[in-house]
């Protein structure tokens, strides 16, 4: 909660603030870069540095958070939070760097926004920075404490140990680790962060969930190669893709997310795009093994079913279990045509066009795991509420900068 000196200073300059955000967000990293271009190099995603999302994903956060302690002062976005200490963490972000950050973000509010910012302003907005990032830092905090790790020590070498061509566009790679541990234990529904080496010498790094159940000695990802064309070529993807093969070595880091089964036994539905529906078979797969007695309803879109990553595999999961029922959308549908058939336990749906998520069959007390392109998810989650699904009992995740910060 903002003190009772900062908070009309922020209600009255937000405005101001706000409509230079997106100026101020673009000076912030280019003082970062120029500082510490090793983290452009190494820890930024470098391709939405490029187009601008990571801009404007921190200048809408900001904003967000501010909005929030000026005119809900008793709540705080605790998704968004969660969403971002748990990307943070899969990152190895540690505390110092929140002062890093400090420094040039108000550097560059001053170089903006010029005298206005007398040190009254700076003052009530260096509070609010310092609320979001006390937040976040005892949320990642907690996060490390979870994993049983030092702060930021989240990185392990593994191995590939089987990589399969799941589609032209999509591979899957089972990893072990590099010193012969099991792997560890994790969510169902949860991402990896994986740092690979590229030409010019860079590591990047990239969240990939992890796509099948857990419980076993591996883990697996499937990686989708984001191709050329409006946007550029996903370098990490791509490298992946061309130069990743049995025996090749990974830095991976632990387990985070919150895109997760939730506990009970109350019914779920796993509503899915594209590669979105990865983390849906981890958690189908865990429910195919231990959550016999829960509903589920499977409900995923794709542009074809040769496009539709894991499709056999999905459908024999969802088949083991014996509440447990798909729809599937194909704006392609092909050979496979359209209409209902069985997995063995449940009826299978297949419709053509995009997903009409106002015809899913949804049980009482559902809660909806969505993940996908942010517009598919936008538009399921508005066609949700509408039906009355509760704003808490639809979680998602968003790879890439969290760019949906005004619908939190």
């Amino acid at each position: 909660m903002l003190s009772d000196q900062s908070a009309p200073v922020v209600r009255a300059t937000l405005p101001a603030v706000g409509a230079a955000i997106g100026e101020i967000a673009d000076r912030f990293y280019e003082r970062l870069f120029a500082d510490r271009p090793e983290l452009l190099r190494d820890l930024f995603n470098r391709g939405n540095q490029a187009n601008g999302e990571q801009r404007r994903a921190l200048a809408g956060s900001i904003a967000a958070f501010a909005t929030m302690l000026v005119q809900r002062p008793d709540e705080r976005p605790d998704a968004l939070l969660a969403r971002i200490a748990g990307k943070h963490a899969s990152l190895g972000v540690t505390s110092d760097q929140y002062k890093l950050v400090q420094r040039h973000l108000f550097g560059a509010i001053a170089e903006v926004l010029g005298d206005a910012v007398t040190p009254e302003v700076a003052d009530a907005w260096d509070e609010v920075y310092w609320l979001m990032a006390g937040a976040l830092i005892a949320r990642e905090a907690r996060l490390y404490q979870e994993a049983g790790v030092p702060e930021g020590e989240v990185w392990q070498r593994m191995v590939v140990e089987e990589r399969h061509q799941e589609t032209p566009d999509v591979v899957s790679f089972t990893l072990r680790c590099a010193d012969g541990r099991p792997a560890g234990a994790f969510r169902p529904g949860q991402y990896v962060s994986v740092q690979v080496p590229l030409p010019d010498g860079a590591r990047q790094i990239r969240q990939y969930s992890l796509s099948a159940a857990p419980g076993g000695s591996t883990w697996r990802i499937s990686v989708k190669r984001v191709r050329g064309g409006a946007a550029p070529e996903g370098e990490v993807s791509a490298w992946l893709h061309e130069h990743l093969r049995p025996g090749g070595e990974l830095t991976v880091s632990l387990p985070f997310g919150d895109l997760v089964l939730p506990p009970g036994d109350g019914p779920v539905a796993l509503v899915s795009a594209g590669i979105g529906g990865t983390p849906m078979l981890s958690v189908l797969g865990h429910l195919a093994e231990a959550g016999r007695d829960r509903e589920v309803l499977v409900a995923h879109a794709d542009r074809s079913p040769s496009d539709h990553a894991h499709r056999g595999e999905l459908l024999r999961l969802a088949a083991a279990h014996p509440r447990a029922a798909v729809r599937l959308w194909y704006e392609e549908p092909g050979e496979q045509g359209v209409g209902e058939r069985g997995t063995g336990s449940g009826p299978v749906a297949v419709a053509s066009g995009p997903m009409d998520a106002g015809a899913l069959e949804l049980p009482e007390g559902v809660t909806v795991l969505l993940c996908g392109p942010l517009p598919f998810m936008r538009a399921v989650r508005g066609d949700l509420l509408r039906r009355g699904v509760p704003a808490e009992r639809i979680q998602y995740e968003v790879f890439g900068p969290d760019l949906w910060l005004g619908l939190e």
